[in-house]
């Protein structure tokens, strides 16, 4: 089995590659493109940075969902099931009314990468796509499914690092995502309060069997600031969480705590 590594930019994040196949460098390179084509064809259908994307022409008024791709139907349908989940804290909805389910698509692309991976027949990789992470079902043992979560701070600043490391070996669970003002600024926003930006706390981490169900509550979570707690516990069925507020203070679910690793 040799390792592979690769690292690709898109969405206006790094999609990190990391894995081990039977396969030769050349089949594994194709394989690779065919996945990360994916994510750059997700960020031409949904991207509201480029001009002439189908979600940057629906936003402007200039063509009806039913002229659009099936897939960006299938998107805003499921971001309105992502809202009933989460009790309104997800939403694809700006304060300004525009669809932007860009809280989504991201886990979703990625998803939809690995399984091209998948299909191809690249079992055993992870996937870190801007900071949240999908562990394949397959992936090995060990050392890859060790994740680190990093510190609530800037990863410009010299105490940046990771705040602990999670030990996925032995559990349920093939996804960890967080969400934060740290990196982006507030750009995450509390559906329930009109035009307010969510700022109430420092972080939120996720972990989940999937990408999408991690990612989507990380951001509801956040979005639900001092309500996450009970928020969180409310949805323990699907999922194990910490969150950091804003005086450094961490809480976590029992489950979290018991995925933590002591070195």
């Amino acid at each position: 089995m040799e390792e592979f590594r690769h690292l690709e930019y898109c969405m206006g994040t790094a999609f990190q590659y990391w894995g081990r196949s039977e396969f030769d460098a050349a089949e594994v390179k194709r394989a690779i493109t065919q996945s990360t084509l994916v994510l750059h064809e997700a960020d031409e259908m949904f991207s509201l940075y480029k001009h002439f994307s189908p979600l940057s022409r629906l936003a402007r008024g200039e063509v009806s969902m039913s002229r659009l791709p099936e897939e960006v139907e299938y998107i805003w349908n499921e971001c309105e099931k992502c809202e009933k989940e989460t009790e309104g804290w997800f939403s694809a909805m700006t304060p300004q009314n525009t669809f932007d389910p860009s809280g989504l698509v991201k886990s979703w692309a990625t998803q939809r990468a690995a399984n091209k991976l998948t299909e191809l027949g690249i079992t055993d990789f992870a996937i870190n796509a801007g900071g949240d992470i999908l562990l394949s079902e397959n992936i090995s043992a060990g050392k890859p499914k060790r994740i680190g979560v990093s510190k609530p701070i800037s990863i410009a600043s010299e105490d940046s690092g990771a705040l602990l490391v999670l030990d996925l070996n032995d559990s349920e669970f093939h996804a960890v995502a967080t969400s934060g003002n740290t990196e982006r600024g507030e750009h995450i926003w509390n559906p329930k309060a009109g035009r307010e930006k969510a700022n109430q706390l420092l972080q939120v981490t996720v972990v989940a069997k999937d990408i999408i169900t991690a990612d989507v509550f990380a951001t509801a979570a956040f979005a639900a600031g001092t309500q996450a707690d009970s928020f969180i516990n409310r949805h323990r069925d699907k999922l194990e969480a910490m969150v950091v507020d804003l005086n450094g203070n961490v809480f976590a679910t029992a489950g979290f705590s018991e995925l933590i690793s002591p070195v």
